[in-house]
């Protein structure tokens, strides 16, 4: 059996020219680009530390010493406009830049940060802010458009900015709790333990954590901590890597992915998952380590030893030339994941879900897999809570539409329906239409799913579509389940609606069961349906007349007792030649009430020859 690999690389991926013929290879976060300094395509002013396109590749920003940042124009009406800038701080070097937006840019120095708006036409840059700060290194997560600085001696002390429209934040300090080392010896935190990223919309920093060998726990964990836009920075989730080495990370699909270099190895973690037996918020890997996906390189082939990952989801080999963007392959998880609870919990917040969810569906009711009903139960009920929440958001989304904006308001967006939505049509179409017509399967099997599929919509208050009864019906006939049929009308197990009635008469009707569903659909007051259903049996003729106009007269609906009252009018007349009752049909208060309300001129007259 091969392999299942559950990750994989992109089929399609960014290709440049190997890093052999280069002096330098740079990634651009911001822009998700890679950019190579060549000698021979570059005015020789000296090194590249950092090349950087701004946001939309308008600007270009090169920097060469340790105290300014070039600036060269790619914007249609001022090309190729150059200027410098110096870092304001005196006696400062510069570590780096980031740019937040076209033309807003963040020097990052070993004693604070400063932050300008580039004026291409003016050829200058104005500052906007700066920040006095002792920095170690930085961090940027261009997504949020947040910087990290690390700061104090052992470096474990972050600083975070926020950047919005020309505007820079100063957010909480907060510290990284550092493993505890036999002492004189003292643990520094290097930009190499850290990576910054959203998860489920929120902003994680990322620490990976070696402990010592001497401690009981000598295995390497991950330990999330929450950065919110306001309040303080909290440690949130651990996540458990059951061994020890060099590691790398990256976040695809709100899925934490850890890369073990020496076996070649990545797990995966969703901190939404929680596990029985950890402590909360601990966590172990979802599925057992797997190798990524071969890619295949003509001729070369590829070595993964030399790849370099960056956030979110992004994998380069420069020896090589390419950039890759990792990607989850969600059909390898369903037998790599036996409980089929947590599988759906797993499955419903990824992307690409739905067929699988579906195809998980279709091979829990068809074969093999252990649990049985109370199994599929929890399935439904996971995939109705979804499916509810989504149609809760629809409906509130339509009432603020239809009632207008409120002052003060913003205006609501529409709700996004995510491919975990399996809705009723989704599950009939893809799974229970099939299932319900297996020859290999227990029909009483088959009958309970599909009435576990309609309690778990009505557990939720989802109204029920009709062809899901209809299916149920169907399958109570073919057995002849009649006495089953009847107890779930009486109950309120089928609901009323014109489809089913109609699906009720057409498959009862060569049943024997014709007086019980009769008097079943009576007590529901379905007199039409009911006298409709009598007629398709042909058995009309020999009916209590007096049955179905008590029926009618306990709707307080006077067209319906009209209606029937005409219709047995017109069925005496056919077997009789006299509209009248007899009487030991025992109608008398029926005429009188029908006269009341009609007058006399409405009966129907007899015909004479």
């Amino acid at each position: 059996m091969s392999e299942e690999h559950y990750l994989e690389l992109c089929e399609n991926p960014v290709q440049f020219e190997n890093a052999s013929s280069v002096n330098n290879v740079f990634f651009d976060e911001a822009n998700k680009q890679v950019h190579m300094y060549f000698l021979h395509r570059m005015d020789d002013k000296g090194e590249v530390k950092c090349i950087k396109f701004s946001i939309g590749n308008k600007i270009l920003a090169v920097q060469r010493t340790p105290k300014s940042v070039d600036f060269i124009s790619f914007i249609p009406d001022y090309p190729h406009l150059e200027c410098s800038q110096e870092c304001k701080m005196k006696n400062a070097s510069i570590l780096g830049f980031c740019w937040t937006n076209w033309n807003e840019i963040v020097f990052i120095t070993d004693q604070g940060i400063e932050f300008y708006q580039v004026l291409p036409d003016k050829r200058s840059l104005k500052l906007l802010k700066s920040q006095s700060v002792n920095v170690n290194w930085y961090m940027y997560c261009p997504e949020t458009a947040v910087i990290l600085l690390s700061t104090t001696a052992q470096g474990n002390v972050l600083q975070p900015f926020a950047f919005k429209s020309g505007t820079m934040s100063k957010m909480p300090k907060f510290e990284i709790e550092l493993p505890v080392v036999p002492k004189p010896a003292k643990l520094n935190l290097t930009e190499r333990d850290i990576a910054v990223a959203t998860i489920y919309g929120q902003l994680y920093v990322m620490y990976l954590k070696h402990h010592s060998r001497t401690t009981d726990s000598p295995c390497a964990e991950v330990v999330l901590y929450q950065l919110p836009r306001e309040g303080s920075c909290k440690k949130t989730n651990v996540l458990k890597l059951n061994t020890t080495g060099k590691f790398a990370l990256n976040v695809v699909d709100n899925l934490v992915v850890v890369h073990h270099q020496s076996s070649q190895t990545s797990i995966i973690f969703d901190i939404k998952l929680r596990e029985p037996d950890c402590a909360l918020n601990v966590h172990q890997p979802v599925l057992p380590g797997r190798s990524i996906h071969p890619y295949r390189i003509p001729l070369t082939g590829i070595d993964s030893s030399s790849w370099s990952v960056f956030q979110p989801d992004i994998i380069i080999s420069a020896s090589e030339g390419y950039l890759w963007y990792l990607q989850v392959k969600l059909p390898p998880t369903v037998n790599l994941l036996q409980d089929k609870g947590k599988l759906m919990d797993f499955l419903l917040r990824r992307r690409d879900c739905k067929m699988v969810i579906l195809s998980v569906c279709t091979q829990m009711l068809n074969g093999g897999d252990k649990g049985g009903l109370p199994v599929v139960a929890t399935v439904f009920d996971k995939l109705n809570q979804v499916y509810k929440e989504y149609l809760e958001a629809e409906q509130t989304y339509t009432v603020a539409t239809e009632s207008g904006p409120s002052r003060g308001s913003a205006a609501r967006e529409r709700p996004v329906r995510r491919q975990a939505v399996i809705d009723q049509s989704d599950m009939y179409t893809h799974v229970l239409s099939s299932f319900s017509e297996k020859k290999d399967t227990s029909h009483k099997f088959i009958i309970a799913v599909l009435m576990e599929y309609i309690r778990s919509l009505n557990q939720v208050q989802i109204t029920v579509q009709h062809y899901l009864y209809e299916l149920v019906i169907k399958m109570l006939v073919q057995h002849n389940l009649f006495y089953m049929l009847h107890q779930f009308l009486q109950y309120h197990v089928l609901s009323d609606s014109k489809p089913l009635v109609n699906q009720q008469l057409l498959h009862t009707r060569l049943s024997t069961a014709n007086d019980e569903i009769v008097e079943v659909l009576l007590s529901r007051q379905q007199v039409l349906g009911a006298l409709r259903f009598i007629r398709s049996v042909g058995g009309h003729g020999n009916i209590s007349a007096r049955k179905f106009l008590d029926a009618a007269r306990q709707t307080a609906d006077q067209m319906l007792f009209y209606t029937i009252f005409r219709f047995f009018e017109q069925r005496n007349l056919r077997l009789r030649g006299n509209p009248s009752f007899n009487p030991g049909e025992h109608c008398e208060e029926h005429v009188v009430y029908f006269k009341e309300v009609f007058g006399e001129q409405a009966f129907m007259k007899q015909v004479t020859v």
